[in-house]
């Protein structure tokens, strides 16, 4: 018998790639993915070549893309290259920026209302269509927004995506497909056509769901949202966070080493579906839920509307509103915000995993969100406002945030031709090392340094720390 083949690593040593794409650069790389700019020898179309080294993303990648081929907020994925034997390579359409490269050039150009209200519509736009079809990004952040050439902002990066499963049903005895059952070297799919920029707002009015109110879409968050028996999700483990930001052809957020600056909780198995418990270590730590941060693994889309939240602020005051330096310092500049979590703000939190290992000192007067957005208009502070919030089942859904009169009213968002998009993204700007775009400098190694004093007292349930 023959020994089988070892795996190349590299997109350059597969001909059934190199003679239909070729190569120019490396334009992004992690310990679970490499991402290179090439050109279709077909018609010259450039296009970003993903090379997943890890099947779990992959699998989750190719399946969410899949679903959302037809939205027009969603980075297009053309085709993709699989076998046993190999890992897997996307072929995606490259996206030459980012709203963190428009964040940073807001710094020193500004951005008027009119701009900022139609990258808002464009985020929503994309949350909005992962949500209707019970998908979480679970790692949505400015980095991971990439942008057109023509100022199309796009969802990227769905290495930790999940597509929850319909209420009631039980995978049964099911297991991840072999990469034989997503049939390698399929052509995909042809890019969507763009929704006209007069009907992106008030065009959701007329879609077959229509407008929805908080209790009917509301209603069908809470449907996807895990319950116990749905509480499914193979991580592989952690690494998930470092492969952040590839598909998006940048790496200015890639964490150097994810396990100094985040905790890995141990779940029980759960599920027999073949994609295992959820887990709280995903996404980047500034635009992390609290349930994640105090280790719940039962959760739903709430996750990313938080991080939404995250993404509004920090295009209002044009610096990160969380920028915590660890998870427990990341909790930490949330309630010195928003106040301390309790059963009246967040009925349920108690129960949540950690809760009882972790306490903090009362925040006795929060700064609140006015604060941190100085100059900034009450719509636009509202509008932050409905989704950082901490109770999950009370963030705003990206389809009611599409009707709020903040985006409908004078002035109204500009056409997207009329937006001003960088030429360059946030990796690759000169000074992005001492910016806040760099997520390798998130920095301390130790939760506990942030702190004038750390109390650990044994408990009954074993051990609490309180930080203050």
């Amino acid at each position: 018998m023959d020994p089988p083949r070892t795996k190349s690593w590299s997109i350059h040593t597969r001909p059934e790639i190199t003679s239909k794409y070729q190569i120019l650069t490396r334009v992004g790389s992690g310990a679970y993915a490499d991402v290179y700019k090439a050109v279709r020898r077909s018609d010259s179309l450039t296009v970003a070549l993903k090379e997943i080294h890890d099947q779990q993303s992959a699998f989750r990648e190719i399946e969410a893309l899949q679903t959302l081929q037809h939205s027009p907020n969603v980075v297009v994925l053309h085709e993709y290259f699989w076998s046993e034997d190999e890992d897997a390579v996307l072929v995606l359409e490259y996206l030459p920026t980012d709203l963190a490269s428009v964040i940073r050039g807001a710094k020193r150009d500004g951005l008027s209302a009119g701009e900022v209200k139609r990258w808002i519509v464009q985020v929503l736009c994309g949350v909005d269509a992962c949500h209707r079809n019970s998908i979480v990004h679970r790692d949505l952040k400015p980095a991971n927004l990439l942008i057109s050439a023509d100022g199309v902002l796009k969802l990227a990066d769905f290495g930790q995506a999940r597509i929850l499963l319909e209420p009631g049903f039980i995978a049964g005895n099911e297991h991840p497909r072999t990469p034989e059952q997503y049939s390698p070297n399929r052509a995909a799919f042809q890019p969507p056509e763009l929704i006209p920029e007069a009907e992106v707002v008030e065009g959701h009015k007329n879609q077959e769901q229509g407008a929805l109110g908080k209790e009917v879409y509301g209603g069908q968050l809470d449907e996807l949202r895990p319950k116990d028996s749905l509480d499914i999700d193979k991580e592989s483990s952690i690494h998930d966070g470092d492969a952040s930001c590839l598909a998006t052809c940048t790496t200015s957020d890639v964490e150097e080493d994810l396990l100094k600056t985040s905790y890995s909780y141990e779940v029980e198995e759960g599920g027999n579906d073949g994609y295992g418990p959820l887990t709280s270590c995903v996404g980047t730590r500034w635009f992390r839920a609290p349930e994640l941060l105090y280790g719940s693994t039962k959760y739903g889309p709430e996750i990313d509307l938080w991080s939404l939240g995250c993404i509004l602020a920090e295009l209002f005051s044009l610096e990160p509103i969380f920028p915590g330096s660890s998870d427990i310092d990341q909790l930490s500049r949330i309630f010195n915000v928003l106040g301390n979590i309790s059963e009246e703000v967040w009925p349920g939190c108690s129960k949540l995993t950690d809760y009882q290992i972790m306490s903090f000192g009362k925040v006795e007067h929060p700064i609140g969100l006015e604060a941190c957005l100085p100059n900034r208009s009450p719509d636009e502070i509202l509008l932050v406002k409905k989704l950082l919030t901490f109770d999950p089942s009370s963030r705003a859904t990206a389809m009611e945030l599409l009707h709020d009169k903040y985006l409908n009213e004078e002035p109204l968002p500009v056409p997207i031709s009329e937006l001003r998009v960088p030429t360059t993204n946030s990796a690759q700007d000169e000074d992005s090392s001492s910016e806040w775009g760099n997520y390798k400098d998130m920095g301390s190694d130790s939760d506990s340094e942030d702190f004038g004093s750390v109390d650990v007292t044994n408990t009954n349930a074993g051990f609490s720390i309180r930080f203050s």
